[in-house]
Order: structure tokens, then C-alpha cells, then sequence
């Protein structure tokens, strides 16, 4: 099986890619989170940065068996849109009711007050369209409870660890709320209240593969593993949350993941503090590898440029990280 971490830049997508004889060409193809939509955020394109439906058109990607949007944040849904217009999922995993989406209009990015609300306007956009589209083409809709265990391909199997029934619940009744606002005021308000809430709604998976267990928070901060059980988290490789800002995971996590490899999705320009010195340093101290989507610019770090950050795992267990430029092991 391959788990590539591809370069968006400040946001997250990871393409998984397992054996499997019965699909039409003989891989099951997965898509978890698809970064960015925004042409800025791939201007700087030095540390390898790449839009993922570019990088998919590169590698020959023609079917995507499950894409899966952990959250409704541009820098995580909007480039899963830009994906799915050429390559619409025949599953796509979200964490809101399936049909939902029906219910909601297009918001006005025009009313924004500031960046961060701009930028979350568009995610709730897209993600109308991404369900939209999914659905017009034959996909279908799910959301995953918190307990799900879903075989996804020989050997493959997802344990859905996240969000809760409750907090599912209570997402539902704060998005419904937004749009049924209309006092612009309050609208805004509101808006800017659900974005701040909106890592720790993030669907958090475990991969298991054989020996290896794969574990993949979103953007869940350290404050958003609540009731989930110790054997739950333990896992080989950690997807460290929230691009490992200060608070995407402390001590107290760490020792119940007990992970060998982390990798960080922090941008090259350490945005918003991402790639936190002080988060780095508690991993490593720890005795886990650190690995990058991109190449934060850190003096300990020298990281060559590259487009994606490949694991290769086989289902002893055993795990091979390589850094690929324009497909090239480097």
C-alpha cells in the first residue's frame, strides 16, 4: 500500500493507494483531504508545491473509489472540489447528515469582514458543490460514526474514531443555525464561532494495514481526543493535527500514540506557526522520525524540495518514507 502526503502547501491531501483485484484497475484509490483551491498558495512553487488535481493528472489518477473531507476549512475541501469536478468520488465520507447539503444555499463571500471568514465562506461553499457533485454523478454520501469499522480494501481496514455522536449532532444544529440566520451582524458572528469550533469536528480515522496502524486526526487539536481509548490511538504513524501548531498535540497525547514516524503538513513559510519548534522538539523527544508535506524553513530541517511524501507499507508492518520530485525518489 502507498500513502502519499502531497505538497499543497499550508493545508493537508493524502492519497491512498492499495491493491485490490476487483476494482476496475485493480487499486483501490482514496483521497483524504485535497488542500487548497487558492492560486496564491502555489505562486511559491520552489519547495515542490502542487495543486492535488494537478498531481493527480500526473500520476494518472482516473477514479477515486472514496474521497473523504474531514472538515469543512478551505485549505482542506476546496482543493477536494477542484479534484472531484474531473474525478468524482463513488464515495464520499463527510461529517454532516448526507443530505444536508440540499437544504443549504450559497453563501455571499462578499460579506466577509476578514480573511478567515472569507476563506471559511468559500469551504461552506464548496462543500454544497463537492456533495452536489458527488451525487449528480452516481457517488453516494456518508458519514461515518465515531465506531465505524469499514473494510476498504484487501487488508485495509478504517476505524472511525471521531467525532462523537454528539458532537455530530451539535455541528448539525450550529450549521443549520448559520444559514437560517439573517441578521448580517449575527450571521457573521456566528460564522466566525463555527470556524473556531470547526478542528475539533474533524473526522479522525485509523488506518490499519496488517501490522501497520495509521492515524489521521484532520485538524484535531490536542483537546479533541476526549473518550477515545488509549488502544484506540496507539499507531505507527501520526499525522500530527492542526499542521502542528503548539496545540495540535501535547506529551499526554504523544504517550498514548506512541508513534515511530510523524509527518507535519506545515507550509515552507511556517504559517500561523505551524511546524512549532516546541511541538517538533516534544515528537522527537519522544523517538519519533519527522517527516513534511512541504519544507519548513527551520534551521534543523533541510528538507529538498519535493512534491509528495510517499510511506510505502507492507502488511508485516514494515514502512519506507521517500520524498518524490516531479515522481522521482530524491
Amino acid at each position: 500500500m502507498k500513502l502519499t502526503f502531497i505538497n499543497v502547501g499550508y493545508g493537508e491531501a493524502i492519497l491512498l493507494e492499495c491493491p485490490d483485484s476487483t476494482r476496475p484497475s485493480g487499486m483501490f484509490t482514496a483521497l483524504i483531504d485535497g488542500g487548497s483551491a487558492e492560486p496564491a498558495e502555489f505562486a511559491f512553487h520552489l519547495s515542490g508545491r502542487i495543486p492535488v488535481d494537478m498531481y493527480l493528472a500526473q500520476k494518472g489518477i482516473e477514479r477515486i473509489d472514496l474521497m473523504v473531507s474531514t472538515h469543512t476549512h478551505e485549505d482542506h475541501i476546496c482543493g477536494l472540489t477542484n479534484a472531484a469536478r474531473r474525478l468524482p468520488p463513488a464515495v464520499l465520507w463527510q461529517t454532516l447528515p448526507p443530505a444536508l447539503y440540499r437544504d443549504l444555499r450559497p453563501l455571499d463571500v462578499s460579506a466577509a469582514q476578514n480573511p478567515s471568514q472569507s476563506k471559511f465562506l468559500r469551504a461552506l461553499n464548496d462543500y454544497i458543490e463537492l456533495c452536489a457533485l458527488t451525487e449528480s454523478r452516481g457517488g453516494t454520501i456518508r458519514a461515518p460514526a465515531a465506531g465505524d469499522v469499514i473494510p476498504l480494501c484487501p487488508g485495509l481496514t478504517a476505524h472511525v474514531l471521531a467525532p462523537a455522536a454528539v458532537n455530530c449532532a451539535t455541528l448539525e444544529e450550529q450549521t443549520r443555525a448559520l444559514y437560517a440566520e439573517r441578521d448580517p451582524a449575527v450571521f457573521l458572528q456566528k460564522l466566525s464561532q463555527l470556524d473556531a469550533k470547526m478542528n475539533n469536528y474533524s473526522l479522525i480515522l485509523r488506518l490499519d494495514y496488517g501490522g501497520a496502524r495509521i492515524l489521521l486526526p484532520g485538524d484535531t487539536s490536542r483537546t479533541g481526543y476526549d473518550g477515545i481509548a488509549d488502544e484506540q490511538l496507539s499507531a505507527h504513524l501520526f499525522k500530527v493535527g492542526h499542521h502542528g501548531q503548539i496545540d495540535g498535540a501535547d506529551k499526554a497525547l504523544i504517550d498514548r500514540i506512541r508513534p515511530s514516524a510523524v509527518v507535519c503538513c506545515a507550509s515552507s513559510d511556517r504559517r500561523y506557526n505551524s511546524a512549532h519548534p516546541d511541538a517538533l522538539r516534544l515528537l522527537e523527544a519522544n523517538g519519533a522520525a519527522l517527516y513534511f508535506s512541504d519544507c519548513p524553513a527551520l534551521p534543523s530541517l533541510h528538507i529538498p524540495p519535493h512534491q509528495a511524501l510517499t510511506f510505502t507499507i507492507e502488511q508485516t508492518g514494515r514502512m519506507e518514507a521517500r520524498y518524490l520530485s516531479d515522481g522521482l525518489s530524491i
